[in-house]
This record gives structure tokens, sequence and C-alpha cells, in this order.
């Protein structure tokens, strides 16, 4: 077994060359662009974002019920990377051969690849996860996290260093600068998740598999039982209302300012991730996660009401928002996902994180209506909605019957 040094290396390598990568398909910027130049369809440009987020929340359960029964799940974690570095190939082929003579057959590939991308990932994030809680007890999972947040913004930094160049700097026109950015997606894919192929992986703890229709039939007496889990479920759909605007606050300051921005907002949101690792940072090792939680949902309140109050000023205050987003963005991730990783049971850990992914169903259907919304009532409408839902969800966080709920679930 690995080292506990040796852990921290690993997952800080894929962390940095991961986030190098997804900042080629950042899904707040660089690919909202690339949709938008391609479609002016709100709806259509929402239906893709559905099958981002959607496709791996659909197959979760079912991928969460085949993984429990494995003692060994490092090979579906290298299968599903590899599928996910094949999909960014793809959409740099045709982006590259059709952006420009048949853009309609770009955006129906993307639906395509971008299923193969989202389907591919919801396995292997699974399995991601799992290795985590699998290599680190509860109190180290936090700092994992933060220092995983801290590297993938170096990642990110030099990654919209990358895209800067090929939007700003060099010659290379539209659509070859989208297809190069895709291509090295692909590549850095295929590095990021070199050492995960020498982990030295234990043993999980498992029981004798029931079956999958049986499994369906417990889930709702899992949530009767945990209600911890269950008030996390609803916490994390609702929680889906300030995800479902993300991608659209970029399309929002393109039909107001200039579209040569996008570089200045990618940096904007990489340099909030990068001061927000070390806030989330100090928030961890002093808060619980759920701590963390609590600040993350706030401030997804505020944004969508702040864009509607900051436009007047120009672009380049409307760069706060993104950096807000930033912050959005790391603080999920060290907030939620150990959160998770606390209240599941050891030997059901890939269940739960299958019950989660698949219940999320809100996250499926609501970049659709996102873009439905903007489309029937405009921008003003969809953001205040938007903000109540997420003062909803804060408030059901503080319900005090499920703290206590909490700290017994933290006891197991």
């Amino acid at each position: 077994m690995n080292s506990k040094k040796e852990i921290y290396l690993i997952f800080l390598w894929h962390a940095f060359f991961l986030a190098i990568t997804m900042s080629m398909i950042d899904f707040n910027t660089v690919f909202p662009a690339l949709i938008s130049s391609l479609t002016g369809s709100k709806i259509v440009f929402g239906a893709i974002y559905s099958v981002i987020f959607g496709v791996p929340l659909i197959f979760n359960v079912i991928f969460g019920h085949y993984l429990s029964s494995k003692e060994y799940k490092k090979k579906y974690l290298l299968f599903g990377i590899t599928l996910r570095a094949f999909s960014f190939l793809g959409m740099a082929f045709f982006t590259h051969k059709y952006g420009n003579q048949n853009p309609t057959l770009v955006v129906i590939s993307l639906f395509f690849l971008v299923f193969l991308f989202s389907f591919s990932g919801g396995f292997a994030g699974i399995v991601y996860t799992d290795l985590i809680g699998k290599f680190l007890k509860k109190g180290e999972r936090g700092k994992l996290y933060s220092f995983k947040q801290f590297f993938s913004s170096v990642g990110f930094l030099i990654g919209g260093l990358i895209i800067a160049y090929a939007f700003n700097v060099s010659n290379i026109t539209y659509p070859n600068n989208y297809a190069l950015i895709l291509f090295m997606g692909f590549i850095g894919l295929l590095i990021a998740s070199g050492p995960f192929w020498y982990i030295k992986e234990p043993a999980s703890k498992t029981e004798n598999q029931e079956s999958f229709f049986v499994f369906i039939r417990k889930i709702p007496s899992i949530l009767k039982s945990d209600r911890s889990f269950s008030r996390f479920i609803l916490v994390e759909n609702l929680t889906s209302f300030s995800l479902m605007i993300l991608p659209f606050y970029i399309i929002y300051a393109q039909e107001i300012f200039d579209k040569t921005l996008l570089s200045f907002y990618l940096f904007a949101i990489i340099g909030g991730s990068i001061v927000s690792n070390i806030f989330w940072g100090m928030i961890s090792e002093k808060f619980s996660s759920k701590k963390i939680m609590k600040v993350c949902i706030f401030l997804g309140a505020l944004i969508p009401i702040l864009s509607l109050l900051i436009v007047p000023l120009g672009p380049y205050y409307f760069s706060i928002i993104f950096i807000l987003v930033g912050f959005i963005k790391s603080g999920r991730v060290v907030g939620f996902n150990p959160y998770l990783l606390d209240i599941a049971p050891e030997k059901q850990r890939t269940c739960y994180l299958g019950i989660r992914g698949t219940l999320s169903i809100l996250t499926i259907v609501l970049p659709m209506l996102g873009g439905l919304f903007i489309e029937l009532m405009g921008y003003s409408f969809t953001f205040v909605i938007v903000s109540l839902v997420m003062f909803i969800s804060l408030l059901l966080l503080k319900d005090k019957n499920v703290l206590k709920s909490d700290m017994m679930s933290h006891g197991r």
C-alpha cells in the first residue's frame, strides 16, 4: 500500500494536470463561447449542458451498485479517464473539420461526444472519490481537497495562459483555436492519469451483492433511515439552481460587453479559485465541511443578484462575478464531497455516491430549463429566482434536528 505522502503526490499530480486539461473546455467560459459560436439557440445550449451535468447522474446509481461488489476499482477509473480523453479528441476533430462549413454537424457531434465525456466521468468520479475514502481518514480528507484545489488553481492559471495565447496572441483563427485546445485536453488527460497506474489499491470491504432491482427498492428506506443523507440530497438538488446559470454568465456578458474579454474572465475565475483556496483551507482546518457548504451556498445566492447590479459599471467590474464563481467552484469541491464521505458508511460508500448522483435530478433538467427561462423571461427574472431558491436551501441546512442527526452520523 502507498504511503500517505505518495497518495498526496498522486492526487495532486492528477489535480494539477486535470486542471490544465479542463481549462481547455472550461464550462463557464470556453465551452459556452464555442457553443454560442456554433448556434444562437439558448435552448440547444442548455440541452448540451443538461447532458454534461445530467448523464453521470442518471447512471450513477447503476455504477455505484455495480462497483460496490468490486474489491478493486482502479481499472474502472483508468478506463473512464481514457474514454474522456478520446472524447476530447473527437471534439477537436469535428471542430477543426466542420466548424466553419457545417456548424450544425459539430453541434450534433457535441451531443454524442459530451455524452461519452460525461458518461465515462460518472463511474470514474465514483471510483476517484472512493479511493480518497480508502486511503485517507475522516479528518485528513478536507486537507487533501484544499491542497488539490490549490494545485488545480495553478493548473488552471497555466491553462488560462495557453488559452489566452491561442485566442489573443497567436495567428490561429476560428475554429482551429478551439480544435487546438481540445486536442491539448486529450493529451493532458492522458498525462493526468499516469500516476494512477502505479497506485497500490487496498481491497474494499464488500458485502454479498443483492440484485440491482432489490437495491433500487431499498433506496427509499436508506433515505428514510439516514436523515442527514436525505437532507444532503435535497440541499444539493436545490443548490443545482446556482450551477444551472454558471455557464450563462459568460453569455450574458458577451451579449452586453466585448467578446474579447473571454480570456480576462477566465483569469478572473482562476484568480478567484487561487485566493479562495487560502480561505477554504483555513475554514476546513477550523470548521466542518458542513460550514463550508453553508458559506458556498450563501455566495451562490448572492452572485445572481450582484450580476444584475454590477452590469452598469462596465465589463471590467463584471469580472467580480467570475472571481466569485471561482470561489464557488472551489468551495463545492472542498465542502460537498468531504461531507458526503463523512456521513457515508464505509461498506456502502460507493452506493451512497451512486444514489447521491442519480437523485440529483434537478442537475439534469435545470441547464435546459435555464436556457428556456432566459429565452422566455430574460436574465433578470431567472437570476432572481435562482437567488431565492439558494437562500431557501441555506435555511434547510440550519435545521436543528438535522444538525443532531449529522452529529450522530459523523460518529459512525
